[in-house]
């Protein structure tokens, strides 16, 4: 089967405060804000994305904050912990740190040989941080997090479904993912199972559906090289009974969606072209970017969005 699919390219949460937002993912986890535009579908909402000093595919973890959103709840159908990948001497850093400004930390567990923490935003996102000496990429920091304890980008995701087989068919079938391994009561995949392209299902038949809001995840998006590979793919999943959406254009990339058999939102998005576009790369994320279409009411659309700002050195 050609390489179509090459891993995580980004995760997309809903939130809540847009302040709280951006505090917690750039201050206290240290990851660059590297954009600062609006959901191209509810212009009335902030995007945010935040990730390593580019925005590389499979660094990003993007949300729309949408101020006085009530939380959700993790269930079925979602994608309940999102994983990054720290290296493996940080996670007494990481206890301390994130301990140091409130929040609670699991015990050190243990997954797949590897050792994590798991603990929740201020929204109650389901996040985890895995040890481990396999991550080559680079991790940012604006200088609170020192560079060798820093965040290197997605490690996984977790999945919880009431049944995997139909899921399992798409990533191995169509999605160029093949199973690593069984814990439990949770099953591996991965494209090459490395951090950056590790899902996991956890498989729960008889759990509560979740409830999208603050605090879960609207989505996943897989990595695709180009506009061409993107439309081999949208003509497989059409062809086997999957229906995705036309191809948008979100300006740092090109998407379609549609939904997996679990009820998962999955989004395949192109690594081209990036967020350095329509910003020097010294200066991502600083000023409030808008596509084209958008630019005739810059105005009216700034003026409903709530002014945020970086207050990394309070997390220093």
């Amino acid at each position: 089967m050609k390489t179509l699919i090459s891993g995580i390219h980004h995760i997309t949460a809903i939130a809540g405060n847009p302040q709280a937002n951006v505090d917690f993912y750039t201050g206290i986890l240290g990851l660059r804000l590297v954009k600062k535009t609006i959901n191209f579908d509810a212009p009335d909402v902030y995007h945010f994305y935040f990730g390593d000093e580019l925005g590389s595919p499979g660094t990003v973890f993007t949300t729309f904050p949408f101020k006085g959103a009530r939380k959700g709840t993790k269930g079925t159908g979602e994608l309940t912990y999102t994983a990054f990948s720290i290296p493996s001497n940080s996670l007494e850093f990481w206890i301390e740190r994130l301990k140091k400004y409130g929040v609670a930390v699991s015990d050190v567990l243990t997954r797949f040989g590897a050792k994590l923490i798991r603990f929740e935003d201020h929204d109650g996102m389901g996040i985890e941080l895995v040890a481990t000496d396999s991550d080559e990429r680079t991790g940012w920091t604006y200088g609170q997090v020192p560079r060798e304890f820093s965040i290197k980008g997605f490690y996984g995701a977790t999945l919880n479904l009431r049944a995997k087989e139909q899921t399992e068919k798409l990533l191995t079938g169509f999605m160029n993912y093949k199973f690593i391994g069984q814990e439990g009561d949770r099953y591996r995949y991965g494209t090459e199972g490395k951090p950056g392209d590790i899902v996991d299902i956890v498989v729960n038949p008889s759990g509560n559906r979740g409830m999208q809001s603050a605090g879960t995840v609207h989505h996943i998006a897989f990595r695709t090289a180009n506009a061409e590979s993107q439309l081999e793919v949208q003509k497989l999943l059409m062809e086997n009974g999957y229906l995705t959406t036309e191809v948008k254009d979100r300006n740092y990339f090109t998407s379609i969606y549609f939904r997996e058999p679990g009820g998962v939102l999955f989004e395949i998005a192109t690594d081209e072209p990036g967020f350095a576009i329509d910003e020097d790369e010294a200066h991502l994320g600083e000023l409030i970017k808008l596509p084209e279409w958008a630019e005739p009411s810059r105005e009216e659309i700034v003026k409903n969005l709530t002014p945020v700002s970086l207050k990394t050195e309070s997390y220093a």
